[in-house]
């Protein structure tokens, strides 16, 4: 019975520590434009430079989040502010998010199917 116990117990630790810790809303394209609409929302891609310049959404600014300087560039952002996040496909946006959340940033949203999706809504992007 105590090795069930301790087995039930090193799982539950393990599956926890899988479990996302954003603090993040997904949100979907429509919800995402509305939300980059309101005043003060910072927009955030963390694809490529080279994805970036190809087509990004208006007023986003690029820092990759695979990139070297993915933590010195949030930590130059206010943790307060409201912050709409993208990617291709809603992948890295969430590891994005994810990172930002353990740094403090409170107020995050996180395009769940990224910018191809956004574009595939007629939503559109920017050179």
């Amino acid at each position: 019975m105590k090795k069930i116990t301790t087995a039930i117990v090193l799982a539950s630790t393990l599956l926890a520590g899988c479990s996302s810790s954003s603090s993040a809303t997904d949100l979907d394209s429509q919800a995402f434009a509305n939300k980059i609409s309101e005043p003060g929302v910072v927009i955030l891609d963390v694809r490529t430079s080279a994805e970036f310049a190809a087509g990004h959404i208006e007023g986003a600014i690029n820092i990759d989040v695979e990139g070297m300087q993915f933590e010195s560039g949030i930590a130059e952002l206010d943790k307060g502010a409201t912050i709409a996040v993208y990617c291709q496909s809603g992948r890295r946006s969430g590891i994005a998010v994810d990172k930002m959340s353990e740094a403090g940033f409170t107020s995050l949203f996180n395009l769940q199917t990224g910018i191809a999706d956004w574009q595939a809504n007629g939503f559109p992007v920017t050179l």
